[in-house]
């Protein structure tokens, strides 16, 4: 495991979403949907479903920031310009709401270890709040704050996220860290505007070439900050 230089004293620990604190069990497809709205009469393929969701999430939640799964399935109906009757949406939006997000198993740890040190901490992503407010319920308060992509106005590859959550956080870049699993989201644009990163490589698919540090555990990484970047 590569060493992170210590530099300016650790203040706060910036937390990605999807597969770092939260997980999704075998969610349903754009083919499953697609499936079924051809078999209700409605010729939506799984690549036309996708490109609308995508759209709804990167661009329109970040504008008009639904709050629940009924006016953002609309949305993305609307975007394929496709009306659908009442029954069709309760069933996706039932189909939906029963693959929930779920914890990760070492999220609360990790999360109320971080708090527990004293570090600001917040979460950062594009996805919408309602679908997974439910899932980290058991350590919303330990978060100072959650940067959506609607509280942003934008998706998390635009830097104007990261410069809100430290301005939310009253932080400079030098003193926090994003721990995450994408290599170009969660680690290469936060180094971009100076903030410490740690790659969480769940998978143990990284060779370190690309990264200042990995760690194939999320309590591992709270401590690494801890213990390694936490000195001035």
């Amino acid at each position: 495991m590569r060493e992170v230089r210590q530099l300016a004293k650790v203040k706060a620990v910036l937390f990605d979403l999807h597969k770092t604190l939260v997980y999704q069990e075998n969610r349903v497809s754009e083919m499953e949907l697609s499936d079924y709205l051809f078999s209700r009469g409605y010729e939506v393929s799984p690549t036309q479903l996708e490109a609308a969701w995508s759209w709804v999430a990167f661009i329109d939640y970040p504008k008009y920031g639904y709050r629940n799964w009924r006016s953002y399935l609309r949305r993305i109906f609307w975007r394929l310009k496709v009306r659908v009757d009442d029954e069709t949406l309760d069933k996706i939006e039932n189909a939906v709401e029963s693959k929930p997000y779920k914890l990760c198993p070492d999220a609360a740890d990790a999360v109320r270890r971080a708090k527990e040190h004293g570090f600001k901490t917040a979460i950062v992503t594009t996805i919408a709040h309602f679908q997974f407010e439910k899932a980290i319920k058991p350590i919303r308060n330990c978060f100072d704050f959650i940067m959506t992509g609607y509280e942003a106005g934008c998706d998390k590859s635009n830097p104007k996220m990261y410069k809100k959550v430290l301005e939310a956080l009253h932080v400079k870049p030098q003193e926090a860290v994003m721990i995450g699993d994408d290599l170009f989201v969660d680690i290469a644009l936060p180094k971009r505007l100076g903030i410490r990163t740690i790659l969480l490589d769940r998978e143990r698919g990284c060779d370190g070439k690309l990264v200042d540090a990995f760690v194939y555990d999320l309590r591992e990484a709270v401590e690494m900050v801890i213990n390694r970047l936490d000195k001035t």
